[in-house]
């Protein structure tokens, strides 16, 4: 255990019909750390003693995941949007710095186009934009060849079935087998994320996120015209990332129209904030406490 651990508060918050579980520490202007998959509110272990310092900073259990509620629908981005803009006016705040990775940055992503007046700044770790991901899926194959695992989660019922007869070794294969610095996962790590898979109702939501994005009605709206993000945007991105490629980074001056920064992390896979921790912080301190837009992105 950490000496930060009795620091941290574990609340649970009422927003949009569910209670999500959330840990939180610090004082000052709000920042939300959104998770991905197969992920929960730990994977941010590193980001929120760091970032605690200087702001409050709330990390949530995404809708389905670990100890926040579980319902049967709701994985949309539209309402698991709606799950954050409610978490930061339930929080007493009228906006919030948001920090996504992975499918919580596709939920940040689509917050930011949206819901512009609720955030501050936006900050993407190695998180595609939802429309780019899923154009990138209808035509780059190497996009394909690394993502299969997004195709066969569309199959109802079954992905959930086999992750959860082979739990220990996916788990073991997600993260330790596809990070770039191995040691970023231990085998106390990997096995608290196991116990939080294990937990009824997680991987069958888990699913559901992959299974909405490229949902028929949905993949319609993906292809029409992308809305811009007007907020200051910062994108860290690990090079060696064995789930996304290069090419989902390119044309981000086409997305984003206030200032933005991308950094491309060498040597760091899919897991940036765990496998590059003190780079990841060093950059979103830098980038948060800025308030010069212009200065903190040039």
């Amino acid at each position: 255990m950490n000496s930060f651990d009795s620091e941290q508060q574990h609340i649970f918050v009422e927003t949009n019909n569910i209670r999500l579980h959330c840990v939180s520490q610090g004082e000052g202007e709000l920042v939300l750390l959104l998770h991905g998959f197969p992920e929960f509110w730990y994977s941010w272990r590193h980001q929120i003693p760091a970032l605690a310092r200087h702001f409050k900073v709330v990390v949530p259990d995404l809708r389905g995941y670990n100890d926040s509620d579980k319902p049967t629908s709701g994985y949309d981005l539209d309402t698991l949007s709606a799950d954050i803009r409610g978490l930061i006016d339930r929080l007493g705040y009228t906006k919030a710095h948001i920090v996504g990775h992975d499918c919580g940055g596709a939920i940040a992503w689509h917050l930011a186009q949206k819901f512009p007046e609720k955030l501050n700044r936006l900050a993407i770790l190695n998180a595609p934009h939802p429309q780019r991901f899923v154009q990138e899926m209808a035509s780059n194959l190497d996009q394909i060849r690394r993502s299969w695992y997004v195709l066969a989660f569309q199959v109802p019922g079954i992905p959930e079935w086999l992750i959860r007869q082979n739990l220990k070794d996916f788990v073991k294969n997600v993260f330790q087998g596809q990070a770039v610095r191995k040691g970023a996962f231990s085998a106390e790590e990997t096995k608290i994320y196991q116990t939080a898979l294990e937990k009824p109702g997680v991987l069958a939501a888990a699913m559901n996120y992959y299974q909405q994005m490229f949902h028929p009605q949905r993949l319609w709206h993906w292809g029409q015209k992308l809305e811009p993000v007007t907020v200051p945007t910062l994108v860290l991105w690990g090079e060696e990332d064995a789930f996304l490629s290069h090419k989902l980074v390119e044309g981000l001056d086409r997305l984003i129209t206030a200032p933005f920064k991308l950094k491309l992390v060498p040597n760091c896979g899919h897991w940036i904030q765990q496998e590059a921790p003190q780079t990841v912080n060093r950059e979103l301190l830098s980038f948060l406490r800025n308030s010069s837009p212009s200065l903190a992105l040039a």
